[in-house]
């Protein structure tokens, strides 16, 4: 089998003998050949050229193919690239087998290997980009150092250095030894394609990719920092899908837990040292009082405004992003703690009437309500229209401390697992995602808890006979007062138990969505 003969005057990519020769060469040596063999069209030095680039090309797809059955399977990759010195993870080997297979027989022929490697080359080029913020076409330790700081990854100069010379001495695809000729701590885009695949560390769309938070995961409150698209992501429109995929995974999580939701909202209102309500007597109240349906009041709303809420928040963030002025594919996190919390006021403002509507449909009696738009109707003819902003104050203080704490403890357990854990794929599984975004997300609900409990409890005033009308400072001293410091963390028992849950669920869907809706598997 042969692939198709390249004209005289292409370009350098993946599949040309300049690359070969850096990447696939099996003579071990680097040559580029000079540009006027292409430009000039030089007829015969050219073929020669080429039919030389096929020779090795296929010379090295005989050396890989260890089955001798013409194509490479994964088997085939591991034990060749093995061979080679370099070893990687089957999960990694699925992924070349996969984007190259273009006849979906599970393997690569020598023209599926060939069209590969040359996709794979506009992908280099993305991140090497986005890693030479100087434009000057090489790559040094501090600008490594500054792209995995944008990310939350603090290295060292040293680690940075060792990074750089893992690039340039490394055997990738071949036994190929590049030689630093002029001996400085930099690498240029051949040594960056020579390499091919930088370990997972230092790909700043894997870590982008493997590491979403705020998508993936719904824990029902949607404070947290948007997340950031690869280029890649943006070019092909699969920003959106995840973005789909995010909120009917919220939908489905939100559904799932939204008892214990109800209940930690009864929690927050009625609860106090008169009438010291526990979970297992809540759910009975709930019960009693309705039936095993009135569990599930206020989910309704709640998952409506999932969609508006989402949409509104991912367009602010990226206005907010360009008012910024920055020209880098990633935020730094300071930047994107500010973006994202903006982002999310601005979301919160325009939804903020659904989450009071939430709220009374939580709380509401049997009958009291036909549905949302007869609950809205009377809180407008007897309360008007400000009772829909009430604990505006208190939510948007709120964002801050929810927000940034869950983008530092996330980021610093990130950070941490890629130092010390991350050895062949930035990929960190599902139990060490869990892991980070169960951790991150209830630290950020401890710390702005207070402001949401008195959120809560504004939003309610009416729907309580006799509830005197109080502001948000009024209402902190009248708890503290009367129940202490523990009164502000009224139902914290139940928001925490819906967490793991809530993560684990929204997780699974996600997962599944995205498959569906035709985003490549993680």
């Amino acid at each position: 089998m042969c692939v198709a003969v390249m004209p005289a005057g292409a370009r350098r990519s993946l599949a040309s003998p300049t690359v070969v020769n850096g990447v696939l060469c099996q003579c071990g040596g680097v040559s580029s050949p000079a540009s006027s063999s292409f430009s000039s069209g030089g007829g015969e030095a050219a073929s020669l050229f080429l039919a030389e680039h096929e020779r090795r090309l296929y010379s090295l797809f005989v050396q890989l193919d260890i089955n001798r059955d013409g194509a490479l399977c994964v088997h085939d990759l591991a034990v060749g690239l093995e061979r080679l010195g370099l070893h990687r993870s089957e999960r990694d080997l699925w992924k070349i087998v996969k984007a190259g297979d273009k006849d979906l027989d599970g393997q690569l022929d020598f023209e599926e290997f060939v069209h590969y490697l040359q996709d794979h080359e506009k992908k280099l080029r993305l991140v090497f980009k986005s890693l030479d913020k100087k434009n000057d076409g090489r790559i040094d330790a501090q600008e490594i150092m500054q792209s995995l700081r944008d990310l939350g990854v603090k290295i060292s100069e040293q680690q940075a250095e060792k990074i750089l010379k893992r690039i340039r001495t490394g055997h990738v695809w071949g036994p190929v030894t590049y030689m630093d000729k002029n001996g400085t701590m930099t690498i240029d885009w051949n040594e960056w394609r020579d390499y091919h695949l930088l370990h997972p560390v230092e790909n700043i769309p894997e870590i982008i990719l493997y590491w979403k938070h705020s998508t993936i995961f719904d824990v029902g409150e949607n404070l947290t920092v948007p997340d950031e698209f690869t280029i890649e992501e943006r070019q092909t429109g699969m920003w959106w899908r995840h973005l789909v995929a995010g909120g009917g995974a919220g939908a489905v999580s939100r559904t799932c837990t939204a008892p214990l939701d109800r209940l930690k909202v009864l929690m927050q209102v009625h609860a106090s040292r008169s009438n010291n309500m526990c979970i297992v007597g809540g759910f009975s109240q709930m019960i009693r009082e309705g039936g095993t349906r009135s569990l599930w009041r206020g989910n309704g709303i709640n998952v409506l405004k999932i969609a508006p809420e989402s949409a509104i928040k991912f367009m602010a963030y990226e206005q907010i992003k360009r008012f910024i002025g920055t020209d880098q594919e990633v935020l730094r996190i300071h930047e994107r703690l500010v973006a994202g919390s903006l982002a999310g006021a601005i979301a919160q403002s325009s939804i903020y009437p659904m989450e009071v509507l939430k709220t009374r449909m939580a709380l509401r009696k049997t009958g009291q309500y036909t549905g949302m738009l007869d609950c809205a109707k009377n809180i407008l003819a007897k309360e008007g229209l400000g009772a829909f902003y009430k604990g505006y104050i208190p939510n948007m203080l709120g964002i801050i401390p929810y927000a940034g704490i869950d983008l530092a403890v996330y980021e610093t357990l990130k950070n941490s697992w890629l130092q010390h854990y991350a050895v062949n794929s930035a990929d960190p599984g599902v139990f060490v995602l869990l892991a980070c975004g169960t951790m991150s997300s209830t630290c950020g609900q401890l710390a702005s808890y207070p402001l949401a409990l008195v959120r809560t409890r504004m939003q309610a005033q009416a729907s309580i006979e006799g509830a005197p009308e109080v502001t948000m400072r009024g209402l902190f001293t009248h708890i503290l007062k009367t129940e202490g410091a523990f009164g502000l963390y009224r139902g914290l028992a139940p928001n925490f138990m819906k967490v793991i849950p809530a993560v684990s669920i929204s997780y699974v869907v996600y997962e599944n969505l995205k498959m569906t809706l035709g985003v490549q598997s993680r």
